[in-house]
């Protein structure tokens, strides 16, 4: 099933607004939200209603590009505006890079405009492009990574990777997605990522949605499987991946990572170019969200833990490239992901210049 066939569209860009269906809602309740503001945007970042690094990286631009388009009917200093704009979005939440670099690849978009109305015009046909991009790079990645799966393959999945996360056709998902159709795919085992719940709540719906088999397991659940044989492959994204191929993903990831590698199940992550941040050496110079820790003590509205217990509550964690199989990018699959195969993958692509091989080259000397 292919969205733009049926007229679906998770994240839609009108010119004067970003129209998103609220994740927090799903799946009781299918709800879109009409962003007319950079706040707007921000918030609906920040509160998670939309989510997935690619998403809310093109959501980003559609936030200066609204900026943009206030501040040409309003007269003023839009430099001033596109900074202040900036800044706003830039703190909803670090841990995703493509927020990061669509934020500044906008900017460069309209460093040689002159005037507010003709870079509000820029930067909405940017997003526009970006839209469409995502559905090419999705589905390359796609192509990819089913070509890895056996057939009659069981996977794993973790957190929400589908149309949710990107706007298009999903990632990790995207892959899972693929094979199904390719006749590869018998199951899907389905993760319900807690305290988020994203895997019990927008994965599943997806699925259902795609008439893919599947069943939800808790968490814990995971490794048990596996020891019984039940997955062949594991298959999760990536918000951020350092330059040496260490690779930071919803908290669990790692749980999962390691768990493969005692049963030797091969171990793949989705990982689009945008995700690639030569600027950290490793995964440890990654920054790692911590969320509230009413997330973790309350289910939905129902508190099932003291509002006193104390809550370490991180969003993401990091797995070493040591433990993953292959990196799976719109250029190719990277196997065994290390620093002198992501310098060279990042050379060949297209897209190097946009996201630093130079860097990732000096962080190797």
């Amino acid at each position: 099933m292919d969205e733009r066939g049926t007229g679906w569209r998770p994240m839609q860009w009108t010119g004067d607004a970003l129209i998103l269906l609220d994740q927090t809602l799903l799946p009781r309740e299918e709800r879109y939200l009409e962003c007319r503001t950079t706040a707007e945007v921000a918030a609906a970042i920040r509160e998670m209603r939309i989510r997935g690094a690619p998403a809310i990286g093109i959501a980003a631009v559609a936030g200066l590009a609204l900026a943009l388009r206030g501040s040409a009917s309003t007269g003023g200093d839009w430099k001033q505006v596109l900074d202040d704009a900036t800044r706003l979005l830039e703190s909803t939440r670090p841990t995703a890079v493509d927020l990061f670099h669509g934020l500044k690849r906008a900017r460069e978009r309209v460093v040689d405009v002159a005037e507010a109305e003709e870079a509000a015009r820029v930067l909405s046909q940017f997003v526009v492009e970006l839209l469409e991009r995502q559905w090419q790079i999705d589905q390359a990645i796609a192509e990819h990574g089913a070509g890895l799966l056996p057939r009659g393959v069981r996977v794993l999945t973790h957190c929400n990777t589908g149309a949710l996360g990107t706007g298009a056709y999903g990632t990790a998902l995207g892959i899972v997605r693929r094979a199904y159709e390719l006749g590869h795919l018998t199951h899907v085992w389905v993760t319900e990522t807690r305290p988020r719940l994203q895997g019990a709540r927008l994965t599943t719906w997806e699925l259902r949605r795609l008439a893919i088999p599947h069943t939800m397991i808790v968490d814990g659940a995971a490794a048990w499987l596996m020891a019984r044989g039940e997955i062949e492959a594991v298959v999760v994204g990536a918000d951020r991946v350092a330059a040496n191929g260490d690779v930071a993903n919803k908290v669990g990831t790692l749980a999962l990572a390691v768990a493969a590698d005692r049963f030797r199940i091969p171990f793949y992550v989705a990982a689009p170019l945008s995700s690639f941040d030569p600027g950290a050496p490793e995964g440890s110079a990654i920054p790692i969200e911590e969320r509230d820790p009413a997330e973790v003590l309350r289910l939905g509205e129902a508190w099932i833990g003291s509002a006193e217990t104390p809550v370490w509550n991180p969003a993401f964690d990091v797995t070493p490239g040591s433990l993953i199989t292959a990196l799976v990018t719109e250029c190719g699959v990277v196997p065994s992901p290390d620093r002198a195969k992501i310098v060279a993958l990042l050379r060949a692509s297209s897209t190097a210049g946009e996201v630093g091989v130079r860097e990732t080259e000096r962080d190797e000397r």
